[in-house]
């Protein structure tokens, strides 16, 4: 028996990366997992796996730029388990590339994934978490938005204005009922740059993740850490990159 068997948790970008790891951590210690992505078959592969392991998984065909997808994930976690306990807000995208390039299609991209997104799932969530007295959002932020650097303007934007979301709801949230965790990842191994358009961009990332990006199961286990504490215990935010990571 862990702090976590027994919990009821939705993810979103569950269908690979970090989300898929943390689907998978989750329900090997017990919780009962709703899995939400675009790409179905990889949801309905991963919940099998989870389920032939004796684990609780079920699934959602979720895009987070709609409202109506992220209602009707947190409802399948409310109408299969009862209840909903966490939201891991992990999916998001990388259209990373120099401000000139004015590439304003993967600006709009990364504003209705990485931004509108997450406010769509707190949208969701929220009313949830105050019915039933409990609950707590999880988000994968990112160390872009902690150390700005070039080709990753907008990106890091993103990034920055979900923290601050985040720290202010915190702080609007101070009757127990709800808890909020950002986790900033630096270099994960991950599908993440295959949304790069940039060819030189995106093969300068790669060569970094080949060189030193850690697993996402690293990142999975600050999750389950942030989410195994008593409820009057609120992990605001955790940092977590590669020991040689600039």
């Amino acid at each position: 028996m862990t702090a976590i068997d027994g919990k009821v948790v939705a993810i979103t970008g569950a269908s690979s990366g970090i989300g898929e790891a943390t689907a998978r951590l989750l329900a090997g210690r017990g919780a009962a997992v709703v899995l939400g992505a675009r790409r179905t078959q990889r949801l309905d592969e991963l919940a099998r796996d989870i389920r032939d392991r004796g684990g609780q998984a079920l699934t959602c065909a979720t895009d987070v730029t709609r409202r109506a997808d992220l209602d009707r994930l947190v409802g399948r976690a409310v109408a299969e388990f009862g209840r909903l306990d966490v939201l891991v807000g992990n999916a998001g995208i990388a259209k990373i590339g120099p401000v000139a390039d004015l590439d304003v299609d993967g600006w709009s991209s990364m504003i209705d994934v990485n931004l509108r997104g997450v406010l769509n799932g707190i949208a969701a969530a929220l009313p949830v978490f105050r019915r039933q007295g409990h609950g707590h959002l999880v988000t994968t932020v990112s160390t872009s938005g902690l150390k700005i650097v070039p080709t990753q303007a907008i990106y890091a934007a993103t990034k920055n204005a979900v923290r601050t979301l985040l720290e202010g709801l915190r702080q609007e949230s101070t009757d127990g009922v709800l808890r909020t965790t950002a986790i900033s990842p630096g270099v994960v191994r991950t599908e993440l740059v295959d949304s790069i358009d940039d060819v030189q961009v995106r093969e300068q990332i790669r060569r970094d993740m080949n060189a030193f990006a850690i697993d996402p199961e690293a990142v999975a286990r600050v999750i389950a850490f942030a989410i195994e504490q008593p409820h009057d215990v609120e992990i605001g935010e955790v940092v977590i990159r590669p020991t040689v990571q600039g």
